[in-house]
Parts: C-alpha cells; sequence; structure tokens
C-alpha cells in the first residue's frame, strides 16, 4: 500500500481557537454546563428505562468502603451544591454535584487551598445516565500530581454512564411506523447517522439489501477534479435513480482495495447512467479509482425504509421514521441518538509544555458519540487515520483508564496524540465501534488529519503507552476500514493481552513510514493478544497484524491470529508491508487465513521464527519484492495445510531470505513442492534454502479441532522448535461494563 497522509490538529487549550467538537455547534447560543439533565417528563422516563434495564448496580458499595470521595456526583445532583454529600439533604440544601465537568472544576478549587496534599483526589459519580450537553474538557490546570493524582471513578459499584446522546422522545405511531419531529425540546433537532434502540446499534435504509451493487463504467474526474481525485462512474439499471427523495443526502459506500470511500451524491445523469459524487476520493493513485466491477452500496435511500430496525433521518422537515422491531414498543423502548462527536478531550499543549496528567478514570462508560458525513464525504487513504475520537488525548501523560468502556461510537473510542506519553488502558471495553478502537500517534487531534508527521522535537513525541487486558471489538461499523489498534509514529508501546475482533480490515496496525524513510516508530511489542474474525470478505490487502516502515526493537511475539478473510488478495495473519526493518516475529500462532500466515511485500531482515502457520487456503507463506538485501529470516516455523495451494506464493526469484530448521507438512496428502516444481532436496541444493528443514507431519494432537500442542515425539522438536502455550493469548480479565449487552449487529450480513 502507497499513501501519503497529512496533518490537522485539534487547537492545544492554550490556543485562542481550541474548542471540542459536539458535532452541532450553535453559533450565539448559551450552553447549559456538562452532563445537564434533561427536564422534560418524557426525558426523565426515558432515562429511567435505560437505567433501570441496562444500568442496574447490583448492589451499591457505599462510599465509605472505598477511599472517601473528595467530591460526589450524582443524577440527582445539582452544581450549585457542594459535592460532599452522596444524596442530596431532605431539605434541598445540598448535596452532590450535577456534572463531572463541575466536579472536576470543584477539585481544582480545593486543591489551590491545599496544594500540599499527597492522597487523591476523588471524584464518585453515582450510578445513572447523564446526557452530556458539551463534552467533558480537562485542562492542565486540572491536573494531578504523582503523589495526588485527580481520580474519576464509579461510586461503589454502581455504573454511570457519561453519554453523547440523547433519548428520542414524542413517538407517534403511524400505520406500524414510529416518527417524530420532537427530539430535545432544550438543542432542537440535528442530523442523525446512528440510532441505538435499547442498547444496541441500527442502520440506516441501504440498497441492496444484500450483498452489492457493482461499478458499471469506470469514468475519469470531473473537470473541477482532475488531478485532485475522482468523482463519477457509470451504474446499471436502476441501481441509482434520480427521483429518490432528498437526492444528495443519499451516500454511496465504494470500496477499494484496503479502504472505502462514502461521498454523496452530488446529481444523477440518468440518461447516460451517470452519478456524481459531491466529494472525491484522497488522491489519483490507481488504486482510488472507481474501476468497472468494484463494488458499492446506496446507503440512506428513504423510499428503501422497508426492514424491521431501520431507520430514517427527513434533514428537510426533521423528521425521524423507525421500523420496530418485533416486541419493540415506544413506552417500553429507549431509542438514543448521539449529538456530540466527542465526549472526552483531554487538552493540553506540548509546545508550550502544559500537560494533562495524573489522572484517574476508573469504573466509567462513554457512550453514543455522533458522526455525520462531512459535504464533500470520508475519504482517507487508509485505515480512516483522520476520524476523531469519543476519547482524545493531546499533551496528555500519565493518565489511567482503567475498568471503563467505550461504547456506541460514531468513529474511533481513543486517541493519544501530540506529546502524549505513559498512559494506560487496562481492563476495558471498546465495543461497538463506528471506526476502530484506539490510536496512538503523530497525526494531529480532532478531526485527525490525513498526513503522518514525524515529531523532531522531543516535546511533541507521542510514546510510552500500554494496552492491556481489553476487549476492542465490533468495528468499523461506519467507517470500515478502521483498525482495532492504531500505531503511527510512536515508539515505546506495550498492546498485549488483549481481545480484538470483528472488524473489516486490520487487527493491529504499526509504523506508518512507507519505505526506509525515518521512522519513530520503534521497539514497541505488541505480545499475547487474540485477533480475530478480521476482514471477514469486506476489504482486501489487510492482516492481522500489519507492519510498515523501520521499526527496531519491535517484536510481534505470543500472540493468536485466525480467522483473516479478505475479499481478494491479502488476508494475512502476518503482515510486513512498505519497508518493514528490523521486526521479530516470533512464537505466535497463525490458523484459517485466506492468502497466508505470513507475507512480506518488502523489507529489511526481519526475523520470523519459532511460529506456527496453519489452514491458510490460497498460500501459505507470500514474498513480494526482491530486493539487494536479505528480506528475512524464516526459521524453526511450523508450516501445516490440508488443501493444493502452494507452500511459498508470489515471488522467490531471488535468494535474499533464508529459510532453514522449518517443518513443512500438507496434511492432505499432497507433495510438499517449492518454487520452479523442485522438491525439498533438489531446492537445498539449487537455492541453498532449507538445508535442515524437513517435510514431515508435526505431530500437532488435534489440529482440526485447533489444538496445536505438540505430541511428545514431534520432529519440531528436533529442529529446536520451542513450544509456547497460546492459551495464554488473549485478555486476562473478563468485561465488567459490557456483559449485559446485546449482540453487537454487523454492517455487513
Amino acid at each position: 500500500m502507497k499513501t501519503t497522509l497529512s496533518n490537522s490538529s485539534i487547537k492545544p487549550s492554550g490556543h485562542p481557537d481550541f474548542k471540542p467538537r459536539t458535532g452541532r455547534e450553535r453559533p450565539g447560543r448559551a450552553t447549559a454546563p456538562t452532563g445537564r439533565r434533561m427536564s422534560p417528563a418524557s426525558a426523565c422516563a426515558a432515562a429511567a428505562i435505560f437505567s433501570a434495564l441496562l444500568f442496574a448496580a447490583p448492589g451499591s458499595v457505599p462510599a465509605a468502603a472505598e477511599e472517601k470521595a473528595d467530591v460526589i456526583v450524582a443524577p440527582s445532583g445539582n452544581d450549585g451544591w457542594s459535592g460532599a454529600l452522596d444524596a442530596p439533604k431532605a431539605d434541598n440544601s445540598d448535596g452532590p454535584l450535577a456534572t463531572v465537568q463541575r466536579a472536576i472544576e470543584r477539585i481544582a478549587e480545593l486543591r489551590a487551598a491545599k496544594s500540599d496534599r499527597k492522597t487523591p483526589w476523588i471524584i464518585a459519580v453515582r450510578g445513572g445516565t447523564y446526557w452530556l450537553d458539551r463534552p467533558i474538557v480537562i485542562l492542565p490546570e486540572h491536573s494531578g500530581t504523582p503523589e495526588a493524582p485527580l481520580v474519576i471513578r464509579a461510586y461503589g459499584d454502581e455504573r454511570p454512564v457519561l453519554s453523547g446522546g440523547r433519548p428520542v422522545s414524542g413517538w407517534q405511531v403511524v400505520e406500524g411506523r414510529w416518527e417524530t419531529d420532537r427530539m430535545d425540546p432544550q438543542h432542537g433537532s440535528w442530523p442523525i447517522a446512528q440510532l441505538f434502540v435499547n442498547d444496541q446499534r441500527r442502520f440506516r435504509p441501504q440498497l441492496p439489501k444484500h450483498g452489492y451493487y457493482k461499478v458499471a463504467k469506470e469514468l475519469p474526474p470531473t473537470p473541477e477534479r482532475t488531478n485532485k481525485g475522482f468523482d463519477q462512474f457509470g451504474y446499471s439499471g436502476d441501481d441509482i435513480r434520480a427521483d429518490w427523495a432528498n437526492l444528495t443526502d443519499v451516500e454511496l459506500l465504494i470500496f477499494h482495495q484496503w479502504s472505502a470511500s462514502r461521498l454523496p451524491i452530488a446529481k444523477v445523469a440518468a440518461d447516460e447512467k451517470r452519478v456524481q459524487l459531491a466529494g472525491h476520493t484522497t488522491g489519483t493513485a490507481d488504486w482510488t479509482k472507481f474501476r468497472q466491477g468494484h463494488r458499492y452500496l446506496v446507503i440512506n435511500v428513504k423510499e428503501a425504509l422497508t426492514e424491521p430496525g431501520e431507520f430514517y433521518f427527513d434533514r428537510p422537515t426533521g423528521k425521524l421514521t423507525y421500523l420496530p422491531r418485533p416486541g419493540e414498543t415506544p413506552d417500553k423502548t429507549l431509542v438514543v441518538a448521539p449529538r456530540l462527536e466527542q465526549l472526552l478531550v483531554l487538552a493540553g499543549d506540548a509546545a508550550a509544555q502544559r500537560y494533562v496528567q495524573h489522572i484517574e478514570f476508573r469504573g466509567l462508560t462513554f457512550a453514543h458519540s455522533q458522526w455525520t458525513t462531512p459535504p464533500n464525504g470520508q475519504s482517507c487513504p487508509q485505515a480512516e487515520i483522520n476520524l476523531d475520537s469519543a476519547i482524545c488525548g493531546l499533551a496528555a501523560r500519565h493518565i489511567v483508564f482503567d475498568t471503563c468502556a467505550v461504547r456506541h461510537t460514531g468513529a474511533y473510542a481513543m486517541a493519544f496524540g501530540n506529546g502524549s506519553r505513559h498512559n494506560r488502558i487496562e481492563n476495558c471495553d471498546l465495543f461497538d465501534l463506528g471506526g476502530g478502537g484506539i490510536k496512538i500517534g503523530n497525526v494531529g487531534g480532532g478531526p485527525w488529519g490525513h498526513t503522518l508527521r514525524v515529531p523532531n522535537d522531543g516535546e511533541g513525541l507521542t510514546s510510552h503507552h500500554t494496552v492491556r487486558n481489553c476487549t476492542i471489538a465490533h468495528g468499523g461499523r461506519l467507517h470500515n476500514a478502521a483498525v482495532g489498534v492504531w500505531i503511527g509514529q510512536s515508539p515505546h508501546n506495550v498492546i498485549e493481552h488483549n481481545d480484538i475482533h470483528d472488524f473489516y480490515y486490520t487487527g493491529i496496525s504499526v509504523g506508518w513510514t512507507w519505505g526506509y524513510g525515518p521512522s519513530q516508530a520503534h521497539h514497541n511489542t505488541i505480545a499475547f493478544n487474540r485477533v480475530f474474525n478480521i476482514g471477514q470478505g469486506v476489504l482486501s490487502d489487510m492482516g492481522g497484524i500489519y507492519t510498515l516502515g523501520v521499526q527496531p526493537g519491535t517484536v510481534v511475539k505470543n500472540n493468536v491470529f485466525h480467522d483473516i478473510h479478505a475479499f481478494s488478495y491479502g488476508g494475512w495473519g502476518l503482515y510486513t508491508d512498505e519497508g518493514s526493518t528490523d521486526i521479530v516475529m516470533e512464537n505466535n500462532l497463525v490458523y484459517r487465513t485466506k492468502t497466508g500466515g505470513f507475507h512480506q511485500h518488502y523489507g529489511k531482515e526481519n526475523i520470523i521464527r519459532n511460529n506456527i502457520f496453519a489452514f491458510s487456503k490460497e498460500h501459505q507463506i507470500q514474498r513480494t519484492r526482491t530486493e539487494q538485501h536479505r528480506s528475512f529470516v524464516f526459521e524453526r516455523n511450523i508450516v501445516y495445510w490440508d488443501n493444493e495451494s502452494p507452500l511459498l506464493g508470489s515471488n522467490w526469484r531471488d535468494d535474499n531470505f533464508l529459510c532453514d530448521y522449518n517443518v513443512y507438512w500438507n496434511a492432505a496428502g499432497k507433495p510438499v513442492v517449492f518454487p520452479g516444481g523442485l522438491t525439498l532436496d533438489q531446492w537445498r541444493e539449487k537455492r541453498k534454502q532449507d538445508l535442515h528443514s524437513i517435510v514431515a507431519d508435526p505431530g500437532f494432537v488435534d489440529p482440526a479441532r485447533g489444538d496445536f500442542r505438540l505430541k511428545p515425539d514431534s520432529p519440531a522438536l528436533k529442529l529446536g522448535f520451542v513450544p509456547f502455550d497460546y492459551s495464554k493469548a488473549g485478555r486476562t480479565t473478563k468485561p465488567v461494563l459490557t456483559a449485559d449487552l446485546p449482540p453487537a449487529p454487523k454492517a455487513f450480513e
């Protein structure tokens, strides 16, 4: 993959133009404090349903049973009170605060009066749902210290939810459809591209209902888009119609190889069977073309609103229509529409060396972040890295998220950039994501830019993050090319013991220098993760782990990657792309991939050793480019398959690689053939490769059932293969805050 990405950034807190993104800015209108509760009775009733059905605590632990909180926040609170009590007084003269934002400011006031304190400052948030009016913004002046960090945690075992949405009210049932134009009396109406019904995502109507349409004719860009990108193509039959209602609100999701462009329709020339788009693809590279046969979907067609669970927001009238699923009734169903693009912003300023630091978040759920299609659409070269995030950290240091959840997002869940360091995300659930999971790197802030920046200043470098024991799942629901964990131009990060699954592109992506130029992505550790159900036949050129650029000290070890399936080419387990150099990949179990357990496009001196590769469909191991240096060392690996696909696919014309001490076995009884139709002996004699390798059954216990333990008499042991306990891969703690959620629906059935 080849692309050049650009940088744009959210303004740091010290910048006069800094403003968190709410998703619906209304200049000149006063905004209530963050987290202010809805006053209408209907909204209160909806909130009660929400809390009772989904977030009821199994039994609250009194705050006194833990470290005493300095400030308490509760749905029954008031920001004019002291926050020292966990419930209102009988005469309503004092009690808890109403918003987390006010609690943060209150702690800053208390700290100013007691600056020598050596114990944590604690905000306890009681259970319930807090409907945020604005993102929570934490500035450098709100920071804690190493001895006295600021801790924002759930009260006892209660489950507070900080929501960027609003309950939808005022439903009228019309011929089985639910309709409302009364969204929120305080905020009015706003564009709706996502809807969550009883805590489950719903989708806008799309065509076709099953499968895809295909581009009928490739067309050059219109004159105004020449040398900028592609913006039109020819379609077939009635796949696209000029007489659709609200035509310019209809979006096309057009699939490239490893990315997809979501672009609104500008106009339809029905007589020519030609559609012109409001925006264009990013750049004019060959892979951005709308080639004949490329797949696409038509989304948000009013006339296609036919299936239970679909919704349509009529922008000109402000009317929302929902087709209920069986058993859903307006009085017992909570419908939430996201309104805020960001829920929490840690807004430091690396250039001024003003950091947001020493803050801990524990037991909190962040939910319902907004995303709507920009006027010119969304088209990112790779991994959707320009998207914003529900939680954004800039110049954020020593921040901890522990036993938190981020769910029902419009874009990424979390992002840390521009001088962020030493942050930890542990025991968290990132669940049902419009985009991806976590971004770590130097690409700017909201909205995150298309360009990567290799920082040359010490303070601007993003580094030293830990993501451990997390579940990052059910992603790409709006932005299919987003990834589970993305690390760009950032060193010394540890990604370990996570479960990452149900994405349409790549699981973990590390590096982001194309070729052999300067890179800050070094000494990263990707270990003991379980990454599976990736690709799902939607995109191509992807993998369980994807790397690019020079990365000395980076290690990918003791992971399990399985069920990696691309649409066309690609679908690898371990994928070293575009100049990947000095990376060690060892003790990984990789099985059920489409195109190969391991593939190197091009790179230098990578070490692939002591791995198990099993059951790839089309090739077992692939190599693409020949170069004037050693590409990799492939040693002490076991390669096992049961079909007629070749052992070594693609390009093995030179000998600038080293294969040795490997065990190869085709369990289907087919001969193991090397490039050029050579036997192992001929391969050794002619190419001087695999001098100590063997063709033999490695002696797995039961590979068909996923048991890849070796029997004591395995010939692999005699060659130096060192058994590793792959059962240790994956999350070691159980999800708590998402344990009761219904299954997340897929973007593609």
